[in-house]
């Protein structure tokens, strides 16, 4: 059975695809998301690399910190993905950017150290004070 995902921005220049399971979601509540994504958090799901292809256009990329690029369109400027280096065999997808986002639920907050006090967090869900990878 296919775990095929397709994704892509706003105005359609990129689309994406990975097959991958829908799992290891997580609300990230840094301040590089928020600034980033102008969002209050961003959703990711982290898929093997070797899974994922840009099937439409090439992204921009933007080095957010010294180890992390993200990949958005240069177009209309949606943020789609991440790259890391402290885990190199993975990429972080925005799931706001999925066909079909509602199948992707996260299981957990991240960076909720980071999270602005007024926001009210999922308290069915764990909290990470940062990330474990």
């Amino acid at each position: 059975m296919s775990n095929a995902q397709q994704g892509g921005c706003q105005c359609g220049q990129l689309r994406y695809q990975f097959d991958a399971p829908l799992r290891d979601i997580a609300h990230c509540h840094c301040s590089i998301c928020r600034r980033t994504s102008g969002g209050i958090v961003t959703t990711w799901i982290t898929v093997p690399l070797a899974s994922f292809q840009w099937l439409r256009g090439t992204p921009a990329e933007y080095s957010s910190s010294p180890t992390c690029t993200r990949f958005f369109c240069p177009g209309c400027g949606a943020q789609l993905a991440l790259l890391t280096q402290l885990s190199p065999s993975t990429l972080d997808v925005t799931v706001a950017t999925l066909d079909h986002p509602q199948q992707a639920p996260a299981d957990r907050h991240i960076w909720v150290s980071s999270r602005l006090p007024w926001l009210q967090l999922d308290p069915q869900l764990p909290q990470e004070d940062e990330e474990r990878l």
